[in-house]
């Protein structure tokens, strides 16, 4: 939920203040803006919340702690890309990847009910799928139509 609030509150801001700077509106600009400040976000709980994003992995899955390292600099680096105007088109399909390919991960946290602030297993399980895939899903369509459709 916390993602979501960041990325719509930040996409709000940005449109006024991108008015307010340039007297455009720049709803293209202000979704990439969201996104970058939304991957920011989440960013941080791949380095505050390490041990729990870990169980998020399934056990078959070597190299766990290097992973949720990996992906949460990697979240740094494209949410900057999107801000770049020669790389926001190739940077959002590299995310659009990532977001489905993050799917799995929900999935199995859910069913393992992984609670990762706690890092423990009594998280909210399965329901949480009723808003976590919608959610990656718009998150995909919110990245297509911000960089690759702009």
């Amino acid at each position: 939920m916390k993602p979501l609030v960041v990325l719509v509150s930040v996409f709000l801001i940005s449109i006024f203040a991108i008015r307010l700077l340039t007297q455009k509106y720049d709803p293209y600009l202000s979704a990439r803006i969201g996104m970058c400040a939304m991957l920011f976000f989440t960013a941080i709980g791949h380095f505050v919340f390490t041990k729990g994003m870990v169980l998020m992995i399934p056990p078959v899955v070597p190299l766990k702690t290097e992973i949720v390292y990996f992906t949460g600099f990697l979240e740094i680096l494209l949410g900057i890309c999107l801000l770049i105007p020669g790389l926001h088109t190739y940077t959002g399909w590299v995310l659009i990847v990532f977001f489905i390919l993050l799917i799995p991960a929900n999935i199995y946290a859910s069913v393992k009910h992984v609670d990762y602030q706690k890092a423990s297993f009594d998280g909210n399980g399965l329901d949480y799928l009723w808003f976590r895939i919608p959610l990656q899903f718009l998150f995909i369509v919110w990245t297509y139509f911000s960089t690759v459709r702009s």
